[in-house]
């Protein structure tokens, strides 16, 4: 049965099926070459109670919230306010747009959204500054991935689901990591402006009182972060009610204080995220008749053996799982690859001292890397659709940004205090 999944597996990847139908034709697969008759009805059973879950909630509501606050002018009031601050420097615009990728990643939790609602603003205004094209969409691309890692996450949410890990806690470790992430890509775009002379024209002058101006405009939209993660580690409510408590606010805002979302937006709005949801969904359930059946076949427990087996040395063990992720990331769907790699891998990580909360943001970050890099890359599937690049022009940019985030993933990796050190503060970790 474990040899059928994987051929079944690997022909419906290659034939370009949709994850969910390749998670769960493989599985209906595996059962028909079965030595034992197992009923249908019971993987039917596996699938609903995996979607049956209470902390999922949180998902809709995040890519509500997420949409509210793209159309309702919150982004665009933090790339003034990032502006105000970094355009005076060599690269400034680059700068902004990573900046401002941090700031929406700690509101939408989604990177596909963060590089449509900061690219789409930003990307015009770096190619009329003279940045070169694909260079832009691809920094834009990789930025986003920020997204993922900075609270509210949803591959975090899954992570905490599937590995029985606090998804509070998971939260509070993905600050400096993401914050390491977004100051590493901001010294490239540094570097890269100085060298190729990008956007010198552009640089304005430093303002106080125009700081100032646009703090006060984007004042409500840096209020959100604070609420909701605020509400979550003062014991307020949980991070599936903080989900709740964004969509609220997120439409408080845009309607009432901002004044740009519309009522007759509410229901496309609506409509994106259910489409979104359902896709993540039928993901979920397909990935955990999957992994069942991984488990009666005891597949996990064979990887683990052979990875272990291959070298005791936890540095060796660390690169291979690196390695392994990096590759996953690039093949397979975020949220399949978390259900399916988590009870795989988490075992062997703990074995070897790796913290579950530490482990949870260097699969993530793993994952997030996959989000630039074809040929799933959505990141980078919105980037090019930003300029009207193909991929090939974009992808070839992307070799140094893409580095730069494996050297990061790496410090993390190797030195655990930093996704621990906040939990640590906090007494959420000891």
């Amino acid at each position: 049965m474990g040899l059928s999944l994987f051929i079944a597996f690997f022909i419906t990847l290659v034939v370009g099926s949709p994850i969910w139908v390749v998670l769960s034709g493989s599985s209906l697969a595996a059962l028909q070459f079965s030595e034992t008759t197992i009923p249908l009805t019971l993987v039917v059973q596996r699938m609903f109670t995996a979607a049956d879950s209470f902390p999922l909630l949180a998902i809709p509501l995040f890519m509500v919230a997420g949409n509210l606050m793209e159309h309702g002018g919150i982004s665009r009031r933090l790339i003034n306010f990032t502006n105000a601050l970094l355009g005076g420097f060599t690269g400034g615009l680059a700068m902004v747009t990573v900046a401002s990728c941090m700031f929406f990643a700690a509101i939408s939790g989604s990177g596909p959204a963060t590089v449509a609602a900061i690219g789409g603003i930003m990307y015009p205004y770096m190619v009329k500054a003279g940045y070169d094209k694909a260079w832009s969409a691809a920094i834009i691309a990789v930025a986003g991935a920020i997204g993922v890692i900075i609270p509210p996450s949803i591959p975090l949410v899954n992570y905490g689901i599937v590995g029985n890990v606090s998804i509070s806690t998971l939260f509070a470790a993905g600050f400096l990591p993401g914050i390491l992430l977004g100051v590493a890509l901001m010294v490239l775009c540094y570097l890269t402006a100085k060298k190729f002379g990008y956007g010198i024209e552009a640089r304005g002058k430093f303002s106080k009182r125009r700081v100032l101006k646009t703090f006060l405009e984007a004042f409500w939209a840096l209020l959100m972060p604070i609420i909701v993660l605020g509400g979550i580690y003062g014991g307020i409510f949980t991070p599936t009610e903080a989900a709740g408590v964004s969509v609220i606010y997120g439409f408080v805002v845009g309607v009432f204080i901002y004044r740009e979302l519309k009522l007759k937006d509410l229901m496309r709005i609506l409509l994106n995220a259910v489409r979104s949801t359902a896709m993540v969904m039928m993901i979920i359930a397909a990935a955990a008749g999957f992994g069942w059946i991984l488990t009666a076949e005891k597949i996990p427990d064979a990887i683990a053996l052979g990875i272990t087996s291959f070298t005791s040395s936890k540095f060796l063990l660390l690169l291979i799982i690196n390695v392994l992720l990096l590759i996953i990331g690039c093949l397979m769907e975020t949220t399949a690859a978390i259900y399916i790699m988590t009870p795989i891998l988490l075992p062997i990580a703990t074995m070897i001292g790796i913290h579950p909360v530490h482990f949870g943001i260097i699969m993530v970050m793993n994952l997030a890397i996959g989000f630039s890099t074809p040929p799933l890359g959505v990141n980078l599937f919105v980037a090019c659709g930003l300029g009207n690049l193909t991929i090939e022009k974009v992808s070839r940019r992307l070799v140094l940004p893409l580095l730069v985030s494996i050297a990061v993933l790496f410090l993390i990796t190797y030195i655990g205090e930093i996704s621990l050190l906040v939990p640590r503060l906090m007494g959420l970790v000891r």
